[in-house]
């Protein structure tokens, strides 16, 4: 490994011919080498999908082989108009020899096509799934909709990617992170249905053996997995510089896009619904054990709660370990932190969880949460100024392919919150803004510290990785609003160039 060496310690940025150095930028997503294999596959992120006047359906994918999967989709209703969920009937027919099952960009619902359900056997007499929803008619037939542990009836029969499919994508995602200047990734398990943690672990390492493995990865497996990871003694922080494990991820509720997000009060658009509690939060007891036995083991735990009900439930859980089994450096987690009652803010800090958030996510809701929440709640919603100054550890991330992987434009979003349909131009929330240098810090050592590597990385000064980041702009110095107009010129990762904006495109 090479080692960052520098006369003193610089431990924001080092100014490079106008342009800026900072520490190489830390992410939190997805499974890393599962979404990258779809990147080039069926994307409705930015499409109107909706039928036209004539009643045709939006093309999808004409290369793919019959009976081959159609996945990924990246969709949002809330950028269609109008803004209703999908049914199979608007893709059958242009998808009548493949099955497709695309999920909305936040991956808490799919919408699956007549093929996909009939494959996978689900129809109108299939049973409801605790901690998920079939969206059905109201002939009670399932629309193709399927949210949160629903969704684990169609992807069940989805063929697995194979070994070298897995290798293929990781070197893609690899190369999309060093555009980003991303040089560590905190890879999380998709689902409490994601079992594909030990293949993507052997097809990490058999990278790293062959030289081609430039990014740094901290796996966390599913909590249910957590038996499985103690019998090997392996504990919170174990890694070789370049592969992680020794975290583990669960679910509270689901999204707030979905509607399943886990809120005390009912919707503010659906007063007959709160959300849900997840499939594993179903059964408190058994999760509670299952948390307690992990942390007992020396293991880490990250939670994904984006609902108000769901954080305090998860504050909770963590306050409950800590008393019965005393305190340590534990460095609990929780996913999004989204939705928080007020009384809930300064427990991050006194329980010393961290709270992993992603800032791009402020700007993209905010162009529609109110519908959800209320003109008064939707206040209580992505605080990281109020996190901050409660004393609350923040670690920023990116939550690809939910949003888009660049740190920058996550910067950006935490610095102005200003929403992507440019009707907040002094910020959504704007109390909730917070300072440059600590959107950097929550991208840097915040998320270093969130995975236990604070000593190694984070920062740039003597005896840390050399990994680095070099920006066409110095953000510090900048109109906040041109900060999402920087590029990156150069990443660096352990010595290496990764990329290089100047070099011929291959």
């Amino acid at each position: 490994m090479t080692f960052f060496a520098l006369p003193a310690p610089l431990r924001a940025s080092s100014t490079l011919r106008g342009a800026a150095c900072f520490p190489a930028l830390t992410t939190r997503m997805f499974t890393l080498s599962t979404v990258a294999w779809v990147l080039p596959e069926c994307n409705c992120a930015r499409r109107p999908l909706r039928t036209n006047s004539a009643g045709a359906s939006p093309p999808l994918p004409a290369r793919n082989p019959r009976g081959v999967w159609i996945v990924d989709g990246e969709w949002d209703h809330e950028r269609w108009t109008p803004a209703v969920l999908p049914t199979h009937q608007l893709i059958d027919d242009v998808t009548r020899h493949n099955p497709v099952f695309v999920e909305r960009l936040d991956g808490h619902m799919g919408l699956a096509n007549a093929l996909a359900m009939k494959n996978a056997g689900v129809d109108r007499n299939t049973p409801e799934i605790p901690g998920g929803v079939i969206v059905r008619d109201d002939a009670g037939n399932p629309t193709g909709i399927f949210k949160d542990a629903a969704m684990t009836l169609i992807t069940r029969v989805i063929p697995p990617l194979s070994a070298e499919q897995t290798e293929a994508a990781a070197i893609a995602a690899q190369q999309e992170a060093a555009r980003h200047g991303v040089t560590s990734v905190q890879e999380m398990a998709g689902s409490t249905d994601d079992t594909g943690g030990p293949s993507r672990l052997r097809a990490y390492q058999s990278l790293a053996r062959q030289g081609r493995l430039n990014i740094r990865i901290s796996e966390n497996l599913r909590l249910l997995d957590w038996k499985f990871l103690a019998g090997t003694g392996i504990q919170a922080g174990f890694h070789d510089n370049l592969i992680q494990v020794g975290g583990l991820k669960a679910f509270a509720d689901g999204g707030l896009g979905a509607s399943t997000a886990w809120l005390f009060a009912p919707y503010h658009d659906s007063p007959a619904n709160s959300g849900l509690a997840s499939d594993e939060l179903q059964k408190p007891e058994q999760m509670y054990a299952d948390i307690q036995g992990a942390d007992q083991a020396g293991l880490q735990i990250a939670i994904h709660a984006i609902g108000d009900r769901a954080n305090h439930t998860i504050l909770d859980v963590y306050q409950r370990v800590e008393q019965q089994d005393g305190p340590r450096d534990r460095r609990f987690r929780i996913e999004h932190a989204q939705h928080l009652a007020a009384n809930d803010i300064p427990r991050f800090a006194q329980l010393h969880v961290i709270a992993s958030v992603q800032p791009y996510h402020a700007i993209d809701d905010g162009r529609w949460a109110q519908k959800r929440l209320g003109a008064e709640r939707m206040h209580d919603s992505y605080v990281f100024r109020s996190l901050l100054d409660s004393g609350a550890t923040l670690a920023f991330g990116s939550d690809w392919p939910v949003a888009p992987m660049d740190p920058i434009i996550g910067i950006y979003a935490a610095v102005t919150r200003r929403t992507l349909d440019d009707r907040n131009p002094g910020g959504w929330i704007p109390e909730q803004k917070i300072s440059v240098a600590e959107a950097v810090h929550a991208y840097t050592v915040g998320s270093a510290y969130a995975q236990f590597d604070e000593k190694i990385k984070g920062s740039l000064e003597p005896g840390k990785l050399a990994d680095m980041v070099v920006l066409s702009r110095d953000i510090f110095h900048i109109d906040p609003v041109e900060i999402q107009n920087t590029a990156v010129d150069l990443t660096i990762c352990d010595g290496r160039v990764v990329y290089d904006a100047s070099a011929p495109a291959r």
